[in-house]
């Protein structure tokens, strides 16, 4: 049998925990404490301060580890910790929030220097009447059209999934070409 280890990272409040959730087949394992500084309770009534962790088994032989790590930079010591291992990673980024992009492009670049391993981003909040176009994201964030950037809603289980299989196809394309 294959573990595989996926990072779910990004900004505060992008859905990371709610991604995992959508799609783990066991009890999400999550580190929610109740949020006690200002601009962002207006968001949210809680927040991720270590990890969340999900698994979900893709076949018989193919078990995916999820670790969704916290958005606020006061616990972005455990972003190392959590990408030790990993295989793949996912930025997630909340479409309703542009504020939050160039956040995001700072974490892309911090877990590519982690680990030069496959990722993709994911543009959450798609379902939302605010949310930027994936094509405006991309020019915000001023991706490489060889990036993917992929529409996504993280309630939406066949939207995650959608999302995971990419990553993995991208983890399968690398790992062919290193055994050549």
């Amino acid at each position: 049998m294959q573990n595989v280890k996926i990072v779910v990272t990004g900004p505060f409040n992008a859905g990371k925990t709610e991604f995992i959730r959508s799609i783990s087949e066991i009890e999400v394992v999550s580190t929610e404490r109740k949020i006690s500084t200002g601009e962002e309770m207006r968001l949210k009534e809680t927040t991720t301060v270590a990890m969340d962790f999900g698994r979900i088994s893709v076949d018989d032989d193919l078990v995916l580890y999820l670790f969704g790590t916290p958005g606020q930079k006061r616990f972005d010591f455990m972003w190392e910790i959590l990408s030790e291992g990993m295989l793949g990673f996912i930025v997630l980024i909340d479409s309703t929030r542009p504020e939050t992009y160039r956040e995001a492009r700072g974490i892309l670049q911090t877990f590519k220097i982690y680990a030069p391993t496959p990722y993709v981003l994911a543009a959450n909040k798609q379902d939302c009447e605010d949310a930027w176009s994936v094509e405006d994201i991309r020019l915000a964030l001023r991706l490489d059209p060889k990036i993917k950037l992929l529409p996504c809603v993280a309630t939406n289980k066949e939207s995650v999934k959608n999302v995971l299989l990419e990553l993995l196809y991208e983890i399968l394309g690398e790992m062919e070409k290193s055994s050549e």
